[in-house]
């Protein structure tokens, strides 16, 4: 009987020895194991907004000037006036129209006469027809001479320059006077190829400017250009910016937002994002199983301090936040607080 009681009590020693043994070892696998913090990644909405830069521009802009030289009678406005299509903006001297017009008349008075004297058999249809081409050609004459002695408005708009005073000579090269339809603005910006198929004229967009902190204007996609430039790998597009109280000007500095929706994203932290030293490239190590996992991804927007992730990461990953910097593709890991 003792030798039964003292053969238990060697098995039994020997399995508290081994289960020892086993506890050190667990507590040496996780004191090898290195320490991190991990969050769970979740898919949530992220508008795609992006920001645009350019420049104000007129919507129309017409250069007030003839197609001849000549000396300037009178000019009806100064800068900053305002004018309506069709307006009289500028007089130019009128001798060569007045000659053209009597010119005109004494033709169409002979045209006349020797009209009614064909009928009655006088003149021949030759010297009718003759008359009638003198008179037509006169006519054109007389049109032009006006449209370039009496310059109007083509729009309605306000006058932003003016290069001449009335009794100077107009010899061409600068204008006479320029005339800028300010409501609505234009502005043109540049936007990456990627987001060609999403922009469509139309498409509503926001407009701000530093001038007025705080404020945003509305603003329309309006003309898409047709190509997309191989240096910059951008398209050229106008947006058009009703200004009917005329705060905006030309030459202004915009920042246009644009929205091209909002799909689910997994967001992640900035402070999970590691750089691949020498490239642009990032990367996030994700547990499995105990096991860290380097994995690469594609990032967009910072919002506040997280990341929106492009590509790279599924919904419930496991991401490391603190403790990367002892981690490579395949450490085992025990979680921190």
């Amino acid at each position: 009987m003792k030798k039964i009681n003292l053969t238990i009590i060697f098995v039994a020693s020997l399995f508290l020895a081994s289960c020892n043994n086993r506890t050190e070892q667990i507590q040496a696998d996780i004191v090898e194991r290195v320490l991190v913090n991990v969050q769970v990644v979740h898919e949530q909405p992220v508008e795609q907004l992006t920001e645009l830069t350019g420049n104000i521009v007129a919507y129309r802009v017409n250069h007030i000037t003839p197609t001849i030289p000549g000396r300037i009678d009178n000019i009806n406005v100064e800068i900053g006036g305002r004018v309506r299509s069709g307006q009289l903006l500028v007089q130019m001297d009128r001798t060569n129209l007045v000659q053209a017009q009597l010119q005109l008349d004494n033709v169409e008075r002979e045209l006349q006469r020797v009209t009614e004297l064909h009928k009655a058999g006088g003149v021949t249809q030759q010297q009718v027809d003759q008359l009638t081409s003198q008179a037509e050609v006169l006519r054109e004459t007389v049109r032009n001479l006006q449209e370039n002695t009496n310059l109007t408005s083509p729009i309605d708009g306000i006058v932003t320059a003016r290069s001449f005073d009335a009794g100077n000579i107009f010899g061409g090269g600068v204008p006479i006077l320029t005339v800028m339809q300010l409501s609505p603005v234009k502005v043109i910006v540049d936007i990456s190829e990627a987001h060609l198929p999403r922009v469509r004229p139309g498409m509503e967009v926001r407009v701000r400017f530093d001038t007025y902190p705080g404020k945003y204007f509305t603003g329309r996609v309006g003309i898409i250009h047709p190509t997309v430039n191989p240096m910059t790998r951008t398209f050229r597009t106008e947006i058009v910016i009703q200004n009917p109280d005329m705060l905006i000007r030309p030459g202004m500095f915009a920042r246009v937002e644009m929205n091209f929706g909002t799909p689910e994203r997994v967001m992640i932290p900035d402070v999970a994002v590691n750089r691949q030293p020498g490239t642009s490239g990032r990367f996030v190590f994700v547990v499995e199983n105990g096991i860290a996992h380097r994995r690469e991804v594609e990032l967009g927007r910072l919002i506040g301090d997280q990341f929106e992730v492009i590509s790279g990461l599924d919904h419930g990953d496991a991401v490391v936040t603190a403790g990367q910097a002892r981690l490579s593709d395949g450490t085992p890991v025990r979680f921190g607080n």
